[in-house]
């Protein structure tokens, strides 16, 4: 199962030129991780709004290459954060997992 939307990323690739699009999958790939590990510290800290926009970054970055999936969590946690409750349960485990399914597709489609 596709875990990108391929319209959205061949829009992407089209708009960007074939040979940029591996830079901008990488920059994603690279800075993913971060962002990942910023809204766990965030969580820890109990700091809503590094959390909030952490996950912002991430929603905006996964939704333009139509990593729908990693998005909708991403945005899910935003709205969390936005209304400063950091009661999340395992919502980041199933971010994590989200995105490293979609680095498996991204990977393939340099």
């Amino acid at each position: 199962m596709s875990v990108i939307d391929m319209n959205t990323f061949n829009a992407l690739k089209e708009a960007a030129g074939a040979d940029f699009i591996g830079e901008l999958i990488d920059t994603f790939l690279e800075d993913t991780p971060g962002q990942i590990t910023t809204m766990k510290n965030a969580l820890a800290a109990q700091d809503a709004d590094s959390f909030r926009r952490a996950a912002h970054s991430l929603k905006s970055n996964a939704a333009t290459f139509g990593a729908t999936s990693l998005a909708g969590l991403a945005r899910e946690l935003e709205m969390l954060g936005r209304e400063n409750v950091l009661e999340i349960g395992n919502r980041l485990e199933v971010l994590q997992d989200a995105f490293e399914q979609v680095r498996g597709q991204l990977d393939g489609l340099r």
